[in-house]
């Protein structure tokens, strides 16, 4: 059976299927691990600018520094739940609602 390319792809779920394989596999799971960071990181970056703070006044309020902040909204470091929790709610007045499927 010949190998399928990416242009071969009719949807979004065949593109990555092409790419990353399929759903549970290992380099399927570190992308989708990858994207949910990215998606994080752009909420966050953008519920920041709302609320016109800068890095620097965010992590002050939270009590964490602004290389944090900063690293986070650019997806180089994991958060835990609490922190990401922390930061929205008290630090954005933003609040959280989580969903798992």
């Amino acid at each position: 059976m010949k190998k399928k390319n990416i242009k071969d792809a009719r949807t979004f779920d065949e593109l990555l299927e092409i790419k990353y394989g399929k759903t549970g596999t290992t380099k399927r799971d570190k992308f989708e691990e990858k994207a949910q960071y990215f998606v994080i990181s752009e909420m966050l970056k953008e519920a920041r600018k709302e609320a016109n703070m800068t890095q620097e006044e965010l992590a002050d309020k939270v009590g964490t520094k602004k290389s944090y902040i900063s690293r986070l909204e650019n997806g180089k470091c994991d958060i835990q739940l609490s922190t990401l929790y922390r930061i929205f709610e008290f630090g954005l007045g933003r609040p959280i609602h989580l969903l798992i499927g």
